[in-house]
């Protein structure tokens, strides 16, 4: 079952010794997934100032309107630029409402307070002196900044809604943990009671928050309070996985471990076996001495520290590492609390990698070279079902096991579909990945799709059957064909010609799944498994004439250079 964002409200409001209650506040969690995903949930509270007599309207207006207007604003705003531009607005219609009134008493004045929660951060907007608190591990912090001035006895709002027809509003956002409660309150809740008082009552048991609400604002009342009476309590119940922007925020605060050795300690881990030591990262094989279970470290190199694409594509795989579960990709799991360095800790996926077993391999049968494509695309389907694409599939990145089972281990080039929407870091200016298995477009549009994978796979499946690739090497990913002409694919036949366990149709099968334009390509997975078993009567059936320069590009200009030297020759001799 997912984890959603769940918040849990309750309130209590009182007019308390006035006449009148001039204090309002709202709360929305809203049913629609796809609105609380790209919105969150709101509560704010509002303190319409006492001095004019449209107090109470301007509070009502404020916390309705925007309740209203904040999950109206479009899903690609982020969530400042919305609220911001919302309680923007609403500031400008009380102001413009109290000038026509031409009086300070007829004015359109409020404090107003909002605190918005999306998936792992909470986002604070504020103006005047109603007040945000947090509740977090049984301590009490005040998270908002009263604008106000003290002269004698009395305090004087510096800044609220309605006073000016420009808005000076506070914003602030902050990681949230579960089980975290947010207090908003009006002044006559805290001014009312000491921060060791209110910490206390926050802290109390009750059946319920809306109890809990009531108890401590009945408390401020029994404590002597003057004014109104308004107290919101917010519970973070339940929390999503985290957004990958945030978990890169939360990255790029930690430190890059030094290059480390058998023995070495780092956290809870230490270090049994070092398994890759590069220019780009470090790979260890460590025993977590709480649990005695083998885990695989993952480790930046020093050398990126200030490269943001790098850090993004290291976010990137953390956070599709946690959030899939599949026997095929590898699991990547939460780091340890409170830890100050910049890992991965990934389940340990016993085996040799795909490339290792090409090795020990030189020629495999025909047969085992189906069933490990048949395993690498259901790894890559796992991705593919929740709208991501890899971009980097080639040998390296597969582990294969004893069964032949095979497992997908690395994850950092991975798309994330609507990544814009996700992640405020869409770096990748140029493709990234092995280019020797990029597919074109990729390369020529900077576009990849679940057949740029399929591209990629295909391309594996000749390399194992061949030792090469089906087309010339690319020196590097700046260094691309400009055309799909470019790509021409060399028939099996010029590697395996003392091969008689390779059908001539098999050429047909992959030279579809590497057409160079994806549409000409197998437009899904199944066809092109079922093709290299069973082909179709399309794949059967001699194609109809293809240029020599198609179906044998060397051949072609052999050809065409014997030509040339013979006219050469032909006039040398006429001469």
């Amino acid at each position: 079952m997912k984890k959603k964002l769940h918040l849990e409200f309750g309130g209590y409001s009182n007019a308390g010794v006035k006449a009148s209650n001039e204090d309002a506040f709202t709360a929305v969690m809203p049913d629609k997934h796809s609105v609380r995903k790209f919105k969150g949930g709101a509560a704010c509270i509002a303190d319409g100032v006492s001095c004019s007599e449209n107090a109470k309207l301007a509070s009502q207006t404020a916390v309705n309107n925007f309740a209203i207007d904040y999950f109206s604003t479009p899903d690609f705003w982020t969530v400042e630029q919305s609220a911001s531009k919302v309680i923007g607005s609403i500031n400008s219609w009380l102001y413009q409402q109290g000038a026509q009134k031409h009086t300070r008493v007829d004015g359109f004045v409020t404090t107003f307070s909002a605190l918005i929660i999306k998936s792992h951060t909470a986002h604070i907007l504020h103006v005047g002196d109603s007040r945000i608190y947090l509740l977090r591990d049984n301590k009490l912090e005040l998270i908002t900044h009263d604008h106000t001035y003290q002269k004698g006895d009395q305090s004087y709002l510096t800044r609220a809604l309605g006073i000016e027809s420009s808005l000076n509003l506070d914003y602030r956002s902050l990681s949230i943990k579960l089980n975290d409660r947010y207090l908003l309150t009006t002044d006559g809740v805290h001014d009312s009671l000491t921060h060791d008082e209110l910490e206390a009552l926050a802290n109390t048991q009750a059946d319920n928050i809306e109890e809990l609400a009531k108890n401590i604002g009945q408390t401020a009342l029994k404590n002597g309070s003057t004014d109104n009476i308004s107290c919101l309590l917010v519970d973070v119940a339940s929390l999503p996985i985290e957004r990958l922007e945030e978990v890169y925020n939360d990255l790029t605060k930690l430190t890059i471990p030094p290059v480390l050795k058998k023995g070495n300690k780092i956290d809870q881990f230490e270090i049994t076996r070092v398994l890759h030591s590069g220019t780009r990262s470090h790979a260890y094989l460590a025993r977590d001495t709480l649990s005695d279970e083998q885990r695989v470290l993952k480790m930046p190199s020093l050398n990126f520290a200030d490269d943001l694409g790098y850090l993004d594509s290291f976010a990137r795989e953390q956070w599709i590492g946690r959030k899939l579960s599949h026997p095929r990709i590898m699991k990547i799991l939460a780091p340890p609390r409170n830890t100050d360095f910049l890992y991965h800790v990934c389940e340990f996926v016993e085996g040799k990698t795909l490339r290792q077993w090409m090795i020990d391999n030189p020629q495999p049968g025909l047969d085992e070279v189906r069933n490990l494509v048949d395993e690498m695309i259901t790894a890559t389907r796992v991705l593919h079902r929740d709208k991501m694409v890899h971009r980097d599939l080639k040998p390296e990145n597969f582990i294969i096991n004893r069964d032949g089972n095979i497992t997908l281990i690395d994850l950092g080039t991975v798309q994330v579909s609507g990544i814009k929407e996700i992640s405020k870091l869409d770096l990748d200016d140029v493709p990234v990945g092995d280019i020797g298995y990029i597919a074109p477009e990729y390369l020529i549009h900077n576009a990849a799709t679940g057949l740029s994978d399929m591209f990629s796979i295909a391309s594996i499946a000749y390399e194992m059957l061949t030792g090469k690739l089906p087309f010339n090497t690319i020196k590097s990913n700046r260094d691309y064909r400009k055309t799909f002409k470019d790509w021409q694919y060399t028939p099996l036949s010029s590697y395996n010609k003392n091969r008689n366990d390779i059908p001539g149709w098999l050429d047909n099968v992959l030279k579809k799944a590497l057409s160079a334009k994806p549409e000409n390509r197998y437009q899904v997975m199944s066809e092109f498994q079922k093709d290299l078993r069973t082909p179709s009567q399309d794949i059967l059936t001699p194609s109809k004439y293809v240029p020599l320069l198609e179906r044998n590009p060397l051949r072609f200009w052999q050809g065409v250079s014997a030509i040339l030297v013979l006219i050469i020759v032909t006039q040398w001799v006429v001469h």
